[in-house]
């Protein structure tokens, strides 16, 4: 069984445009709430193959969720 108990608080500051495309992943696969669609958003990201290294120097800004023109870059 899944240890449900969390000890740690994780605060993150998102533009209008990632809440945005979050809050529509979240709404098209039905997820209970924000917090879980994170949760899920994370274990996909960290099972994900291909991630790079950040660039010595890189700042938080440097990190966006959602492309230049405002897309997800995932055509949803």
């Amino acid at each position: 069984m899944v240890d449900l108990t969390r000890g740690e608080r994780l605060q993150i500051m998102l533009t209008q445009q990632e809440l945005a495309a979050l809050d529509n992943w979240r709404f098209a696969r039905r997820m209970p709430s924000r917090a879980a669609a994170i949760r899920e958003l994370l274990k996909r990201g960290l099972a994900a193959d291909g991630f790079e290294t950040a660039v010595s120097g890189s700042k938080s800004q440097d990190f966006g969720v959602v492309g230049p023109d405002g897309g997800d870059g995932q055509g949803e």
